[in-house]
C-alpha cells in the first residue's frame, strides 16, 4: 500500500499542510511536479555510509535547555526565570546593565510612563555602545519603531546587523525578514536556515509536537472571545473541570495534563516537573500515550537524567499496547546506538514502516533520512522527497526543514530559493523566541495592553504576522489606551496612525486579507497616509484575490464611482455579484447597490443619482453625530429613559381604550323580518 503511494506520488505531488499562523494567514499549499525534481544523473546514488556515520538527521542531541540558553539575550529572566540558570550574569556588567533597562522598558510600556521609558533606552544604549550584541538587538528594535528616538530604519538594521554578528538570534531573525521582504532570498535563505536549524534542536525524537500557534487575539475587527478564553491557563474553566476528572482517577485526563504542562499549551507555563508527574500517574492506569511521553523525557533528559535504557523500556512498553507512534522512537535509538548494544539499521528501518504502515508522520519523515542518507538502504532522492512530503502534509516539522534543504542546495529538488527561504521560514517561527507570544497574551488576559503592545511589536518585527495583527489592533481597538510610546513621549494620533498603517501592511503583504482590507480603507479615507484611490485599489485587489467580499464591493463601489479605477458599471455589478456570492450575509448591502446602478444606468443625469452620490458625505455626519450626542453617555441614559417613558405612556393607553370598549355595550341591531317563502 505505502509502494503504491509512492508510486504515485512520483509524477505529481501534491503538499497540503496547515502551517503555523504566525506565518500565513491561511494554509500553505506546495505543489510539486516531475519538474520539481532535479536531474538523478546530476546527484549519483552513494552506497550506504560506514557505522561511524555522522548525525542520523542532523539535529545533534542536546540537554533540555531554557529559552535564555537556546536564544540569547532572551527575556525569558524576566518572564519565565530558571533558579537552575543565573542569567544575567552577575559578573557581566554590561548585560547586567542591558537586562536592568529590559526590566524597566518592559515596566514603562506597562505603566505608560515616558520618563521611566527614557532612562531604560538610556541603560540600553550604553550596553549597545560597548558593544554588547543584546542591547544592540533591542535598540534596533526601538529604531524601528520609533520608542525613545527617532524612528530610521537604517539605524534598526545597522543595529541588528552588528548585534546578528555577535550571535543574538533574534536580530538574525529580524533581518532575515528584512532581506526576505526586500526579495533578496540569496540572504534570507542562509539567516533562515540557521535559525530553522536551532528550532528543530529542540524537536521530539518519537511523537510530533504539537504546534503551538500564536493566538489572534481578534476576529476581523472584534476580540476573538473563545480563542482567548482556552488560553486562561489553570483559570480555565475547561481546564478546571479536566483536573477534576483527573484526581478522580481518569488517566486520560492525567495525560492530557500531562501534555498541557509538558508543551506549555492552553495558557500553561510549562513545567517538565508536573508534566512528569501527572504523566507517571497516567502510566499508573494503563495509559499508552504516557509511556510513550515517558520514554521522550528519559530520551531527552527533560527534568530528569537522560536515560536511553529507560526511554527504550517505556517506549517498548507503549509500542505493545499498539501505539505506532512509540516505534519512531525505539527506532531512533537503533539508529543512533542508543539504549542498545549497537546501531542495528535494519531493525531501525522496520520500527519507522511500522510506523509509516499506520499513517504516522515521523515514520514518514524517518524513512526519508534513511534514503537520503543511504542508512542501511541503497539512496534514493526520489523516494526520500517522497517520505518527506508524506510526512510535511501531516505537518511534520523536520520534514519543511528537510525539503528547504533540499530546494536551498538542489539535492533532489531543483534549487528555488524563494521556495527553500518560505519553508525555513516556517521552520524558524516555531523557535524559542516564539515566546514572545506567550508572555504578550498572559499580559493581555490580565488587562497589560501596554505590556502586551509592547512584546507582540517585538515579535511582529522579527516577522511573525499574528504578531503584526495582534499589535496593529490593539492600537486601533484601545488607542491611547495602548500606551503606545512614540519619539518624545506617548503616540501621537499622527505616530500611531503610521505605527498601525506600517503593522497592517506587513501583515497583508504575509496574506492576511483583513490587513489587505484596512490597508485600503487606510488609502481610501486617508488615514494615517495620504488619500491614494490607486493604492486603496491595489490593496482592495489583494483582498479580493482571498476572496474577501468586503473588497469585491469595495472594487464594484469605486468601478461604479470611477475612483482609482475605469469607470464601469459592468465591471461594478460584476463585483457586487461576486460579494453576495462569497458572503450571503453581504445581500442588504449588495441589493442596494443593485438599485443604485439601475438608477445610475436609467436615470444618470437626474437629481436620484445626485442624491445617491451625496450620501458618503451625509453618512460620516450623521454617524459623528450619533456617536459624539446621542451616544455620549449622559445623554444615553436620558434617551433610553425617555424611550422607556414612552413605551410606559403608550401601554396604559392602549389599556385604557382597551378597558373603555369593554365597558361600552354595543347596540342591538333590529331583526328583520323574514320574507314568506314563494312557492
Amino acid at each position: 500500500m505505502l509502494q503504491r503511494r509512492i508510486h504515485h506520488l512520483s509524477c505529481a505531488l501534491l503538499l497540503l499542510a496547515l502551517l503555523p499562523i504566525p506565518s500565513l494567514a491561511r494554509p500553505f499549499v506546495l505543489v510539486f511536479s516531475q519538474d520539481d525534481l532535479s536531474d538523478p544523473a546530476a546527484v549519483p546514488n552513494h552506497p550506504s555510509p560506514p557505522e561511524d556515520v555522522a548525525d542520523f538527521d542532523d539535529f545533534p542531541e542536546s540537554e533540555s535547555k531554557p529559552d535564555s540558553v537556546l536564544d540569547p539575550g532572551s527575556w525569558s529572566p524576566l518572564f519565565e526565570p530558571d533558579l537552575n540558570f543565573k542569567n544575567p550574569n552577575p559578573n557581566d556588567d554590561d548585560e547586567v546593565i542591558y537586562y536592568n533597562g529590559v526590566r524597566k522598558m518592559v515596566e514603562a510600556a506597562s505603566r505608560g510612563d515616558f520618563r521611566v521609558m527614557e532612562e531604560a533606552v538610556a541603560e540600553i544604549e550604553a550596553a549597545a555602545a560597548v558593544g554588547q550584541p543584546h542591547g544592540q538587538s533591542v535598540m534596533g528594535f526601538l529604531y524601528s519603531m520609533g520608542i525613545g528616538r527617532d524612528r530610521s530604519e537604517g539605524k534598526a538594521f545597522l543595529h541588528h546587523y552588528f548585534a546578528a554578528q555577535g550571535g543574538n538570534m533574534q536580530s538574525k531573525m529580524a533581518l532575515a525578514y528584512t532581506y526576505y521582504r526586500q526579495e533578496m532570498h540569496d540572504k534570507a535563505v542562509k539567516l533562515y536556515a540557521e535559525l530553522a536549524e536551532v528550532a528543530v534542536n529542540s524537536f521530539l525524537i518519537s511523537k510530533d509536537s504539537p504546534v503551538i500557534e500564536p493566538i489572534r487575539i481578534h476576529n476581523g475587527a472584534e476580540e476573538n472571545k473563545e480563542a482567548l478564553r482556552k488560553s486562561r491557563g489553570e483559570e480555565d474553566e475547561d481546564f478546571q473541570i479536566l483536573e477534576y476528572q483527573a484526581q478522580k482517577g481518569n488517566a486520560g485526563a492525567m495525560y492530557k495534563i500531562g501534555i498541557f504542562y509538558y508543551f506549555g499549551l492552553r495558557g500553561l507555563r510549562r513545567d517538565h516537573g508536573k508534566a512528569l508527574r501527572w504523566f507517571s500517574k497516567a502510566v499508573e492506569k494503563g495509559e499508552a500515550r504516557a509511556m510513550e511521553l515517558l520514554g521522550e523525557i528519559y530520551a531527552r533528559g527533560a527534568g530528569v537524567e537522560r536515560n536511553y535504557t529507560k526511554a527504550l523500556e517505556w517506549l517498548t512498553l507503549a509500542s505493545r499496547q499498539e501505539l505506532y507512534s512509540a516505534y519512531n522512537g525505539m527506532g531512533y535509538l537503533y539508529v543512533k546506538g542508543y539504549g542498545v548494544e549497537k546501531k542495528n539499521y535494519t531493525k531501525a528501518k522496520e520500527y519507522f514502516e511500522k510506523a509509516a504502515d499506520n499513517e504516522e508522520p515521523g515514520g514518514f519523515y524517518n524513512l526519508g533520512v534513511m534514503y537520503l542518507k543511504g542508512l542501511g538502504v541503497k539512496r534514493d532522492l526520489k523516494i526520500a522527497t517522497n517520505y518527506f512530503a508524506l510526512a510535511a502534509n501531516a505537518g511534520q516539522p523536520k520534514a519543511f526543514y528537510q525539503l528547504a534543504k533540499m530546494f536551498h542546495t538542489g539535492v533532489g529538488l531543483k534549487k528555488n530559493l524563494p521556495m527553500a527561504t518560505a519553508l525555513y521560514k516556517l521552520v524558524a517561527e516555531r523557535g524559542p523566541w516564539s515566546s514572545l507570544s506567550r508572555w504578550a497574551l498572559e499580559a493581555y488576559l490580565k488587562g497589560d495592553i501596554g505590556k502586551s503592545f509592547l512584546l507582540y511589536s517585538r515579535m511582529a518585527e522579527i516577522g511573525y504576522e499574528v504578531a503584526q495583527s495582534n499589535a496593529a489592533w490593539i492600537l486601533d481597538k484601545y488607542g491611547e489606551r495602548s500606551m503606545c510610546m512614540g519619539e518624545s513621549g506617548l503616540c501621537t494620533d499622527a505616530e500611531r496612525h503610521q505605527r498601525v498603517h506600517a503593522l497592517w501592511w506587513k501583515a497583508s503583504e504575509q496574506g492576511n486579507e483583513h490587513a489587505a482590507l484596512l490597508i485600503g480603507d487606510a488609502y481610501y479615507y486617508g488615514r494615517g497616509t495620504e488619500r491614494d484611490f490607486d493604492r486603496a485599489a491595489e490593496a482592495y485587489m489583494h483582498a479580493k484575490s482571498q476572496s474577501n467580499a468586503q473588497a469585491m464591493f469595495n472594487l464594484g463601489y469605486m468601478h461604479e464611482h470611477g475612483q482609482g479605477l475605469p469607470l464601469d458599471l459592468h465591471l461594478a455589478k460584476r463585483y457586487y455579484d461576486q460579494a453576495l456570492a462569497v458572503d450571503p450575509a453581504a445581500k442588504l448591502p449588495v441589493s442596494l447597490a443593485l438599485a443604485s446602478l439601475w438608477i445610475r444606468r436609467n436615470y444618470g443625469n437626474s437629481f436620484l443619482v445626485d442624491m445617491i452620490d451625496s450620501l458618503p458625505e451625509v453618512y460620516p455626519k450623521v454617524e459623528a453625530w450619533v456617536e459624539d450626542v446621542i451616544m455620549e453617555e449622559g445623554n444615553a441614559t436620558i434617551l433610553t429613559l425617555f424611550l422607556c417613558l414612552l413605551t410606559v405612556l403608550y401601554l396604559r393607553e392602549r389599556q385604557r381604550r382597551h378597558a373603555v370598549a369593554g365597558d361600552i355595550v354595543p347596540p342591538q341591531q333590529p331583526v328583520e323580518q323574514a320574507a314568506p317563502l314563494v312557492m
